[in-house]
């Protein structure tokens, strides 16, 4: 005697199956990524933040020979306008001789155009050995370089920014900054 009342035995499909568990698991990491997204975003730093961390600067305001001092974010940048005779004495030095070699090309950035502008350097303010701030031109004192020098240890730079004598261990930063324009630079932290 026959059972009439007896199921087939269930067909499953193992493609459907795997789709919807793919799916279930997309769904879930793209929903998971939405709600955790706010919470990384406010760890950014504000607009405000942002605009205070750079700086536009006119070069043209800085007279040949001397330099201005800017802080951005707290920090010391030092602009200089190098005379004819200061980017000379940059590019002519031994670079073999230097505890931390650099040339004075490899200190700048190029112009918009592709070209250097030799006669304007800007570097960090800090010293390297305990972040003092250098002095130069604009208080008086160029150390035995012509460049700054650090009244706290007595650190040297000359004037491409480069350690010459004292402690400090490597030449002032070179920040990130770039040309705007032929007269204008900004500096980003």
């Amino acid at each position: 005697m026959s059972d009439s009342n007896t199921a087939a035995p269930e067909q499953i499909d193992e493609e459907r199956r795997d789709f919807v568990h793919i799916a279930a698991i997309a769904a879930t990491a793209g929903g998971a990524g939405l709600v955790v997204y706010p919470f990384i975003d406010q760890m950014n730093a504000a607009g405000d933040t942002r605009a205070a961390s750079s700086l536009e600067v006119d070069i043209s305001k800085i007279p040949m020979g001397g330099e201005i001092r800017v802080l951005i974010g707290g920090k010391p940048f030092f602009l200089r306008h190098r005379t004819p005779e200061e980017v000379a004495s940059a590019a002519n030095t031994d670079i073999s001789k230097l505890p931390d070699p650099e040339t004075d090309e490899e200190r700048l950035v190029a112009q918009l155009d592709g070209t250097y502008n030799p006669a304007i350097l800007v570097t960090s303010g800090a010293c390297t050995h305990l972040g003092c701030v250098p002095v130069g031109p604009a208080q008086g004192s160029v150390g035995d370089y012509g460049g700054w020098y650090c009244p706290c240890h007595g650190s040297h730079y000359d004037t491409s920014g480069r350690i010459r004598k004292g402690p400090a261990p490597t030449n002032l930063p070179v920040p990130d900054y770039e040309w705007v324009s032929p007269t204008l630079v900004k500096i980003s932290l």
